[in-house]
C-alpha cells in the first residue's frame, strides 16, 4: 500500500501524468461500478450521464478560465439563470409554446448579451478597480438572484416550444445532442486557451499579472475578455437548462457550484492561477459524473455522492502534496 501511495504522489504534473492518473481512477470506478450494477454499462445508464454531464460541463468551463487568471467566478450559476430568464422571457411575448423559432434566436441573442455584459461588468471591476475576484463575483451572485426573484415573485417560467426539446432532450445518431454541443464548445475552449494569444495572455496573466504588464501584454484587456466569454458560457448553459427542465427559475442549478470548483480542482488546475488544461477538466467531469451515476444505481443517498466527491478533493490535494512524499519516504526507510 505504501508502494501504490508512493507511485500516486510521484505521478508527473505536466499533462500527460495527469492524464494517465485522472483515466487509471476513472478505469477504476468504471470496474467497480459495472461488478456492482449490471445496469452501469446499459445504453439507458450511459445515455443518461450524457444528458446530464453538459450542463455541469459548461459551467465548468465557465469556471475555468477565471481560475486560470487567477481569479474565480462565483456568480456562474445565477447568471445562467438570468440569461435563462431572459430567453423565456423573450419567448413568452412571442406566444409562449406557441412563438415560432425567430423568437428563440432573439432570446438566445439576447440570453448571450446579457451574459457577455454580466462577465464583462465583473471583468472591468477586477481589472481597473482592482477588488478580489471573490468579493466582486460574490456581489454579481447577489445581485443576480436578488433581481431574478425580483423579476419572477420568486417562482418560475414554463411552457415553451416543443422544438427547444431537440436542444435538451435530442440525439443524433445515438449521441445526446447536449453532449455534442459541450464536445464543440470544450474543443473551442481548448484551442483558444492553448493554440491563440488571448489563451497565452490568460496563462501569464495567472502566473504574474505584473510580470505579463512588463512583457507588454494588456493584462487589464485579458481579464475583461476572461469574464466576458466566461458570461457567454454560462448563457449557454441558461439556454440549455431551459431546453432541459422546460422551466426557469432562480436557483436551478444552485448546487453546482462548488462541483465546477471541484472539477476544475481535480483536473489539475492551479488554485493560484497560471496552469492547467482543458482536457484532464474533462476526464474529471466524466469521473465524477460516473460516481454519482454508480452510486445512484447501487442505491446510495444522493446526497453521499456530494460527500464523496469532498473527499476525492481532499484526496487529490494530498497525493499531490509534496509533503506526503516526505512522509512516505520516512516510513518506507528511503530517507535513510
Amino acid at each position: 500500500m505504501t508502494a501504490l501511495l508512493s507511485r500516486m504522489s510521484r505521478i508527473k504534473t505536466g499533462p500527460n501524468g495527469e492524464n494517465l492518473g485522472l483515466l487509471a481512477l476513472l478505469g477504476l470506478l468504471v470496474l467497480l461500478f459495472s461488478l456492482a450494477s449490471p445496469r452501469f454499462l446499459s445504453g439507458a445508464n450511459l445515455g443518461s450521464m450524457g444528458f446530464q454531464m453538459p450542463l455541469l460541463g459548461l459551467l465548468t468551463l465557465a469556471m475555468l478560465a477565471p481560475i486560470l487568471s487567477g481569479g474565480l467566478n462565483l456568480a456562474i450559476v445565477f447568471t445562467a439563470n438570468i440569461c435563462g430568464l431572459t430567453l423565456a422571457w423573450t419567448i413568452m411575448q412571442f406566444g409562449g409554446a406557441e412563438a415560432g423559432i425567430g423568437a428563440f434566436i432573439l432570446g438566445c441573442a439576447l440570453a448571450l448579451l446579457v451574459g457577455a455584459l454580466a462577465g464583462a461588468a465583473m471583468g472591468a471591476v477586477v481589472a481597473y478597480v482592482g477588488a478580489h475576484p471573490i468579493l466582486v463575483s460574490l456581489a454579481m451572485m447577489i445581485f443576480l438572484r436578488g433581481l431574478g426573484e425580483f423579476l419572477t415573485r420568486g417562482g418560475d417560467i414554463s411552457g415553451f416550444p416543443d422544438y427547444m426539446r431537440v436542444l435538451g432532450h435530442g440525439s443524433l445518431i445515438g449521441i445526446p445532442v447536449p453532449l455534442i454541443l459541450f464536445g464543440l464548445i470544450a474543443l473551442g475552449w481548448h484551442v483558444l486557451l492553448r493554440r491563440t494569444p488571448h489563451g497565452f495572455s490568460v496563462y501569464m496573466t495567472g502566473s504574474n499579472m505584473r510580470a505579463a504588464e512588463y512583457a507588454g501584454l494588456n493584462a487589464k484587456r485579458t481579464l475583461v475578455l476572461i469574464y466576458t466569454l466566461s458570461g457567454v458560457l454560462c448563457a449557454i448553459a441558461g439556454i440549455l437548462m431551459a431546453a432541459r427542465f422546460n422551466s426557469v427559475r432562480v436557483g436551478h442549478g444552485e448546487a453546482m457550484l462548488l462541483i465546477t470548483v471541484l472539477a476544475c480542482f481535480l483536473g489539475g488546475i492551479d488554485p493560484f492561477g497560471g496552469h492547467g488544461r482543458v482536457a484532464p477538466v474533462i476526464i474529471a467531469l466524466v469521473i465524477l459524473q460516473v460516481l454519482s451515476s454508480g452510486l445512484n444505481l447501487i442505491g446510495a443517498n444522493q446526497h453521499l455522492a456530494t460527500a464523496v466527491w469532498g473527499l476525492f478533493l481532499i484526496a487529490v490535494m494530498v497525493l499531490r502534496s509534496g509533503r506526503l512524499r516526505q512522509l512516505i519516504d520516512v516510513f518506507s526507510g528511503k530517507d535513510k
